[in-house]
This record gives C-alpha cells, sequence and structure tokens, in this order.
C-alpha cells in the first residue's frame, strides 16, 4: 500500500522528499519503480526526520507501529498526518495519537476512503430519493478479507452511509485462522457480524475463511434494493413501481422497475489522493475520532466473538487496554 501512496502523491503532484522502510529490499524496490533518488531513501527513522523533513507524512506501515511513528511524527514538525487502517492495535494507542496530534496541532486522517468511492456515493444518492425511501440494512457477502484490514472499511462506509454511529456489535469467529501474508506474528479473524446503529440500521457481514471470492454487498431499503459487485463496479437497482410504494412491506412481491448501472469498480489510488487532498483543504476529512470509532467496532467484535457472542454496547465502554495481532 506504501507503492500505491507513492502513485497517489505524485498525481497531486506533490513533492516525494523522503521515503523510510525498515527493509532495504522494499526501499531498493520503490527506488526502481519510481525512479526515487538514492538520498531520498532511508532505514533509519531519526535520519528520515532530520533530513527529509516532510511537512506531510503517510503512515503506511503495519498497524502496530502507527502509534509510534505518529507520536514521533508530531515531535518532528510535521504538519498532516495520513495513517493507514486499522488506524492502531487498541483503543488505548488510537487515545495516544488522537491526543499528541491535538497536543502540537497536527491534522490527523485514517486511509478510509469510502466516501470518495461512487460504489459508496451511488447507492447513497439513490436510497436518498423518494423512490427507494431510505437505507434500512447492509449486507456484505466476501472471501476472508479479514475484519481488521478489509472489514473495517465497511464500518466506515455503514457510517458514511446512515449517517449514524454503530450502538451495538455480535461477532461470531471461524475456528480457523489463516496464516496471515504480512507475517506470523499477525492474525485477522473471519466469520460474521451484526452491527447495529443509534437509529436501528443493520449492518451484516459474512466473511468466513471457508469463502474465497468476491466481494458482494446488498443496500435494502424500505421500497427498493441496490446489488453491487464491488470488485467489477456492476450495479442492479430493483425498485417498486410508484404505485405500489405506500403498501405495507409484507407486500415484497410487487411489480417493479430494474435498471443496471456501471460504476467505478474498486480503487485506492485516486481514491487516496482525495483523501490526502480533503486532509490538506481540511474538508471532509475522516478524522482520528473517526478511525477510532472503527477500532471501537472492532474491539467490540472481538470481546463478542470472545464472550459467547454476546450483544456488545459500545456506549457501556469497550476495553481500551488490549492489544490485538492485527497487521
Amino acid at each position: 500500500m506504501g507503492r500505491r501512496h507513492i502513485q497517489a502523491v505524485r498525481r497531486l503532484g506533490w513533492d516525494l522528499v523522503g521515503l523510510y522502510d525498515v527493509s532495504k529490499d522494499s526501499l531498493n524496490m520503490a527506488q526502481s519503480e519510481f525512479l526515487i533518488d538514492s538520498d531520498k531513501l532511508f532505514d533509519d527513522i531519526n535520519l528520515f526526520f532530520a533530513h527529509a523533513k516532510p511537512e506531510c507524512l503517510i503512515i503506511a506501515t503495519t498497524a502496530d507501529s502507527h502509534c509510534k511513528f505518529t507520536c514521533l511524527a508530531t515531535e518532528n514538525g510535521v504538519k498532516f498526518i495520513l495513517v493507514e487502517k486499522p488506524m492502531a492495535v487498541s483503543l488505548e494507542e488510537c487515545d495516544r495519537m488522537i491526543e499528541a496530534c491535538k497536543q502540537s496541532g497536527v491534522k490527523l486522517a485514517v486511509n478510509h476512503q469510502m466516501r470518495f468511492m461512487e460504489q459508496y456515493t451511488e447507492p447513497k444518492r439513490l436510497f436518498k430519493t423518494k423512490e427507494y425511501d431510505g437505507l434500512m440494512s447492509m449486507t456484505v457477502v466476501a472471501g476472508n478479507f479479514g475484519f481488521a484490514m478489509n472489514g473495517s472499511h465497511y464500518f466506515e462506509a455503514f457510517r458514511f452511509l446512515t449517517e449514524e454511529d454503530i450502538a451495538e456489535v455480535t461477532a461470531w469467529f471461524s475456528p480457523e485462522i489463516v496464516a496471515n501474508p504480512r507475517g506470523p506474528q499477525f492474525q485477522d479473524r473471519a466469520g460474521s457480524i451484526r452491527a447495529v446503529t443509534t437509529g436501528g440500521k443493520r449492518l451484516y457481514m459474512e466473511i468466513g475463511s471457508d469463502q474465497g471470492h468476491g466481494i458482494r454487498v446488498v443496500y435494502a431499503c424500505r421500497n427498493g434494493m441496490i446489488t453491487i459487485n464491488e470488485l467489477d463496479g456492476d450495479l442492479i437497482a430493483n425498485v417498486r413501481e410508484e404505485q405500489y410504494r405506500d403498501l405495507p412491506t409484507s407486500r415484497y412481491g410487487m411489480p417493479s422497475v430494474d435498471s443496471r448501472i456501471k460504476i467505478a469498480p474498486c480503487e485506492v489510488v485516486d481514491t487516496s489522493a482525495a483523501v490526502l487532498r480533503s486532509l490538506i483543504n481540511n474538508e471532509n476529512v475522516i478524522s482520528g475520532e473517526d478511525g477510532r470509532r472503527v477500532i471501537e467496532v472492532l474491539v467490540a467484535a472481538y470481546q463478542s466473538a470472545g464472550n459467547g457472542n454476546n450483544v456488545i454496547h459500545l456506549k457501556t465502554g469497550v476495553d481500551r487496554s488490549v492489544v490485538f495481532p492485527w497487521a
């Protein structure tokens, strides 16, 4: 993802003043792919800050180092920070990052790009119309992409779409733990989640460890349904004909109008550039507080799955101190 951020920076026309990585192989790969001058490559974080002196820092390392590098950046004159998701590996780390940025006057954002993706803005436009009459539930069925790695994006997408915070979470984890490609020290769980907003909107995610293909999202509204193949960019919309829209929801088989729309499939470079632009311009920013809400839902899911699949109410508090092995 760090290499995709280099592309995003260049599409914005910004100057890449330095690149840090603990892996010299990764630095050499980036240098070769993007023709970066050797004096801009660093495998020592203190030398990076001393010589590169970035105004804006993108943190695309694994999640276990996000807090450390965010706090270091606030001590080294950085004005803007974009951190990859998941924001951190505990709520305590999220709070530390937010407070460090607040104390130093640094603007912090998390790279949840959903509000800049057509696969979310177009359904939101549709279900806000009188024809669809509002979103009631969102169901995600996908391959095993992990609750922290990609599931976290859907928590933020759901909040963006409903304009409501998630209030309660119930989770069931798959018994099998699949090896993490980023290293044996990392772990991300698969399974099922039900989340409910303060206003009663429902999010369902089914990403079992035995599922290995695709991403489909179904939005159920008062008078219609919207189905999206996120990897291909196919949107199928189905809405009751006008003369039947005042009938009860139990009349679910009424004649309908169907349409198929081609939208932009899932893309990360331009949307990451949009997040960076929003951070600098201080418009429509996905803030550190927004990123913390996502982590709070993740923590609640782990608590639920580990405690007999009980409903976890976020208002009564989730554990701030537990550290998770997310990558």
